[in-house]
């Protein structure tokens, strides 16, 4: 099972293995301290991309389309996470304010779509 939570909200029961997707580590928050175990950067959008999306809703479409195209021209990126998987569940962090319309929940359609 593939879940997604925002980094700083507080864990849920059986989450599985936590992995952060987002490219740039969380500016303040020091590793050994973090709420994850796993941080996967090359999984995350690309910064031109990140850049070109900016959170516009009306642009939401067309970066899961950019993205998932990303994530089809690097398999390698994908794998271990695609391995973790295969061992259990799942939670995908993200530190986004934006809730719905992220990174982690597009990777998560993306996952459930691409087996």
């Amino acid at each position: 099972m593939i879940r997604v939570r925002r980094l700083y909200d507080p864990p849920g029961d059986d989450e599985g293995t936590l992995v952060l997707v987002d490219r740039l580590w969380p500016r303040g928050l020091a590793k050994a301290k973090a709420p994850c175990q796993q941080w996967f950067p090359k999984i995350g959008p690309s910064n031109e991309l990140r850049h070109w999306y900016g959170h516009d809703p009306t642009r939401w479409d067309e970066f899961r389309k950019r993205y998932f195209a990303e994530l089809d021209a690097d398999p390698e990126a994908v794998a271990p996470l695609r391995e973790i998987m295969a061992a259990g569940d799942v939670t995908l962090l993200f530190t986004s304010a934006e809730r719905e319309r992220n990174n982690a929940h597009a990777l998560a359609e993306y996952l459930a779509s691409h087996p």
